[in-house]
């Protein structure tokens, strides 16, 4: 007789067995802000958890107005919330992106910051933050994957990076489990265990990709991501600085991006597919079928 775990549905253990790609399924954002609360989350974070009335709500508006990604943070190992909350907000520009830290006694005074400077170049108000910051998806009330996959990998980084990690609220791409951001840049990583999580951040310490679990860079759409991709396998540029965006256009289901490498400037060319016979349960809690994305590399061109 069958268990209730060997019933359960698992989207990460779905999406490994049918060797889905994670390239290019990356959110697309620029502007992040992090909240340190301890939880519990519940399915929508800002919603569901337990926050200063109202604050939520109006969380979820600025999230809108600014196209930002607003996230609830904590310690793999926190069981209460400190008397100072820390607030990060970050500008995942590909060029020149950045993290600015303040802490507060009260989360309703994160809606004194200025997002409107901050996503201009200015300052949300808010001191500079040189470093790394990687949040790890472990909201299992919205995924089971999440927390089944997420939390071994906070854990471990938790240990081997202590003040740069935090567990974070969802980031989607629950059939990625366990996933990983890096901010400022706004990296994502997919399928990590501890192990890999480990090497991806040490990596990354050393301006370094792991393209074997790169899901894509925030700051671009996703078919620009799987460029991006395709390009860096090509040409074997895995520091984070390698590649350079220029131009990027759309013509229907086909997106052309110019990319810049050492110099040299290369055209790729991906197609975005939606076939309805890949259609199939996307995440834990998906009740219909949707199609999987597909990023079809057309072409490659050196151009200069």
């Amino acid at each position: 007789m069958e268990t209730a775990a060997a019933k359960r549905f698992s989207c990460a253990a779905a999406s490994v067995l049918r060797d889905e790609p994670v390239a290019g399924t990356a959110t697309h954002v620029r502007t992040w802000m992090l909240l340190e609360h301890s939880g519990p989350w519940g399915d929508d974070a800002l919603l569901d958890a337990r926050l200063p009335d109202g604050l939520g709500a109006s969380l979820k508006q600025q999230a809108k107005t600014y196209r930002a990604k607003i996230l609830l943070a904590r310690r793999a190992r926190a069981k209460r919330d400190p008397e100072r909350l820390n607030v990060y907000v970050a500008d995942a520009h590909p060029r020149l992106p950045r993290v600015e830290h303040g802490t507060v006694g009260d989360l309703r005074e994160v809606l004194d910051l200025d997002l409107s400077s901050f996503r201009e170049g200015g300052s949300a108000g808010l001191e500079p933050y040189d470093g790394a910051l990687f949040c790890v998806c472990t909201n299992g009330r919205h995924d089971a994957c999440c927390a089944e996959f997420g939390r071994p990998v906070a854990m471990a980084l938790d240990d081997a990076h202590p003040e740069e990690t935090w567990e974070v609220s969802h980031i989607g791409g629950d059939r990625f489990a366990g996933n990983l951001v890096v901010l400022p840049e706004g990296l994502y990583y997919g399928r990590l265990d501890p192990q890999r999580a480990i090497g991806v951040a040490g990596a990354h310490v050393a301006g370094e990709l792991d393209l074997d679990h790169l899901r894509g860079r925030s700051s671009y759409p996703m078919p620009v991501q799987a460029a991006e991709h395709h390009l860096r396998r090509r040409v074997g540029a895995t520091r984070i600085v390698d590649v350079e965006l220029v131009r990027h256009t759309v013509d229907g289901d086909v997106n052309a991006a110019t990319f810049v490498v050492g110099g040299a400037t290369y055209a790729v060319r991906v197609r975005t597919v939606l076939d309805p016979a890949s259609a199939t349960r996307l995440t834990c809690k998906a009740h219909r079928d949707n199609p999987i994305p597909r990023h079809e590399l057309l072409s490659v061109e050196r151009t200069s």
